[in-house]
């Protein structure tokens, strides 16, 4: 197998993408600087991949067809993950397996690459082996980690459906059978690649001083989802514009962000973050007769269609082990109002306490807020709580 050289790096504060793309030489595969074969001995592709090869580039070079479904129709999913400089004395204590690359430590990775699967899934969009896309990560924060060393990295992974069909072609005749099914996996067609970037200073800054949050209704009931699959409610697709939408929204309301609730009153999500919520329980011989407190840490229900967060199941697998009582809803607007603490969580941003809720500020619980940023460190496999289970 033949790994990538940083053909591209790039300057310091700047990113790197690293598209995973069909490699010819000729009539066979290429090969050399730049290129990483899909096949082959430890490649952990084969097969449907064999075609498949990685190449560093310069994300400011052309790289994508106006033709591209992903541009054009928002077909498409994607994934963002972090990247933190690896510290070899607490990576030895993981119970986890993070992968490692330049001098980097991804989080969560395999939960990502698993919801990436389920998303593509549920697109009916096939794309490239998880190999494939840990080996285009860690090339890419090879490339990254040239000039920004010690600077936490964005990694994106985004897959789309690939040009659109032109007339008589292979591409369009087959998707005119796709009420055809076979067992068999199709193979990868489309536009694969990973972003690699450096980390906005204004998640850091939202982590530090909290967040002022509106509520909006999303427009659907708490039952859709079930009802009406094609709607593609929990899937992390390329279909953001109500979402950016929302936070423009927000913005310009003077917030930072925005929880959705649905028509039937239940709350749901960030447009791009997982709701949590926390309560303090007194327990029989409690904090007034020196005993303790129960602490119960909730998210909304899954089956409301809401995306399954990869941070809040790594979050309650080390709440778990801690002992904390953990809930998935239902949640009403009341509960959020009554919390001892609320949160926005997602991969990027980490734990950014809410202060504000439609202008009213809620109670904020400094320790509990310690506490999560403790169990995400953790960085525990969710189990049970990971987002496809």
């Amino acid at each position: 197998m033949i790994e990538a050289s940083a053909s591209f790096v790039p300057d310091p504060g700047q990113s790197v993408v690293v598209f995973i793309e069909a490699q010819h030489d000729g009539g066979g595969l290429a090969s050399g600087p730049g290129v990483a074969m899909g096949a082959g001995p430890g490649g952990g592709s084969g097969g449907r991949d064999a075609h498949l090869g990685i190449r560093v580039a310069d994300p400011r070079t052309p790289a994508i067809l106006v033709t591209d479904q992903g541009l054009t129709r928002g077909d498409g999913v994607f994934e963002t993950m972090t990247a933190v400089p690896r510290s070899d004395s607490s990576d030895a204590s993981r119970t986890s397996a993070p992968a490692q690359a330049g001098g980097y430590r991804i989080r969560k990775e395999e939960s990502h690459l698993e919801r990436l699967a389920s998303s593509a899934a549920a697109l009916e969009l096939p794309i490239p082996a998880a190999e494939l896309w840990r080996r285009a990560a860690r090339a890419g924060l090879e490339a990254f980690a040239e000039t920004n060393p010690g600077a936490d990295a964005v990694v994106k992974l985004v897959a789309t459906r690939g040009p659109e069909p032109t007339p008589g072609s292979t591409t369009e005749r087959t998707s005119e059978r796709t009420s055809e099914r076979t067992s068999e996996p199709m193979s990868p067609s489309g536009t694969y690649w990973v972003l690699v970037s450096p980390v906005s200073p204004a998640f850091a800054a939202a982590r530090e001083r909290g967040l002022k949050v509106l509520l909006l209704d999303r427009g659907f009931d708490s039952s859709v989802a079930e009802r009406a699959p094609w709607l593609l409610l929990g899937t992390k697709s390329l279909s953001y514009a109500v979402n950016m939408a929302a936070l423009r929204h927000a913005a310009s309301q003077g917030a930072d962000d925005v929880i959705f609730f649905s028509s039937d009153g239940q709350i749901l999500e960030g447009p791009t973050s997982t709701v949590l919520l926390a309560r303090r329980v007194p327990q029989r011989g409690g904090p007034e007769q020196g005993g303790p407190q129960a602490i119960e840490l909730v998210t909304p229900l899954r089956n409301t269609g809401i995306l399954p967060g990869t941070t809040q199941g790594t979050i309650f697998a080390a709440a778990e082990r801690a002992g904390w009582d953990l809930g998935y809803g239902p949640l009403e607007t009341s509960d959020l109002f009554d919390a001892d603490a609320v949160w926005l969580v997602s991969s990027v941003r980490g734990v950014a306490p809410v202060t504000h809720l439609d202008g009213e500020a809620l109670p904020q619980d400094a320790e509990l807020t310690e506490q999560l940023h403790r169990f995400l460190a953790e960085d525990l496999e969710p189990g049970e709580h990971g987002p496809t289970s």
